[in-house]
């Protein structure tokens, strides 16, 4: 039963491994899929042993895009459009918002929808091998998942330009000259690289990595005074918990500190 589930959840010690699970599909997102990926991401967000989440794919794919074929067969259906691109920015959200940080393990192909979500992710480890495109403007359909603000924020406004109005095919190793990935090994390598990311993050505080992400999420649109505020009230919050207590002392007593969340 579980091989037949669109998102497989694998729980490992503070991480949690989010894998999308269509392989005969090459991972091609569905509505079934989104609505899945958002659900786990909800449940793992609310789960206070759960550090950090991970999102990989089944197979030899991360996410080749949307499935043209379940498309094709419901192309008349108005209500099941709406529906479709809702789940599909529920999903994304979920990732961009959620207090847990997110690691992309890209161990595959990432096109279209596939690219978004893992720009949805804080941290991007990708695959040497794996092709990489956006390719909605030569198929008539357009791009999601807030990529026209995800994709300028990752490699600034004229490569973002250049990769979406044109829609080719990039490397991996152009991916990480831009700033759209953060690692980039052979494709053997790529689970075995984002654990050690989740495993950092894992020591981190998880108050201070939840604030953090939301300010990172926030503050592009904010005037300086404004982000200045919301990094007081958030450094105040930090310095009310047990964890910042715990920091303080393990740095004094020159020891890894053990923090627990509150």
């Amino acid at each position: 039963m579980t091989e037949e589930l669109p998102v497989v959840v694998e729980p490992d010690g503070a991480t949690v491994w989010l894998r999308l699970n269509r392989p005969d599909r090459l991972n091609a997102v569905n509505l079934e899929l989104y609505r899945a990926l958002a659900a786990a991401v909800g449940s793992a967000a609310k789960d206070r042993a759960v550090r950090v989440i991970v999102l990989t794919g089944t197979g030899r794919a991360f996410c080749v895009g949307a499935d043209l074929k379940a498309h094709a067969t419901r192309a008349a259906a108005a209500q099941w459009h709406t529906s479709y691109v809702k789940a599909a920015q529920r999903a994304a959200v979920s990732l961009q918002t959620c207090p847990r940080p997110v690691v992309a393990a890209v161990n595959g192909h990432a096109i279209g929808a596939g690219l978004e979500l893992a720009l949805s992710c804080d941290l991007i480890v990708m695959a040497e091998q794996a092709k990489l495109r956006f390719p909605e403007v030569a198929l008539g359909t357009f791009v999601g998942g807030g990529v026209t603000y995800t994709l300028p924020e990752r490699v600034g406004g004229t490569r973002a330009r250049e990769l979406l109005l044109l829609g080719d095919f990039f490397t991996p190793t152009r991916a990480l000259e831009m700033g759209l990935a953060n690692v980039v090994v052979p494709a053997e390598r790529v689970h075995q690289e984002a654990q050690t990311l989740a495993d950092r993050l894992a020591r981190n505080a998880p108050v201070s990595l939840a604030h953090l992400k939301q300010l990172l999420h926030r503050a592009p649109g904010l005037e300086r005074r404004a982000v200045l505020g919301l990094e007081a009230r958030a450094l105040a919050a930090c310095m009310d918990t047990r964890d910042w207590v715990e920091g303080v002392r393990a740095f004094a007593d020159k020891r890894p500190p053990e923090f627990v969340g509150e």
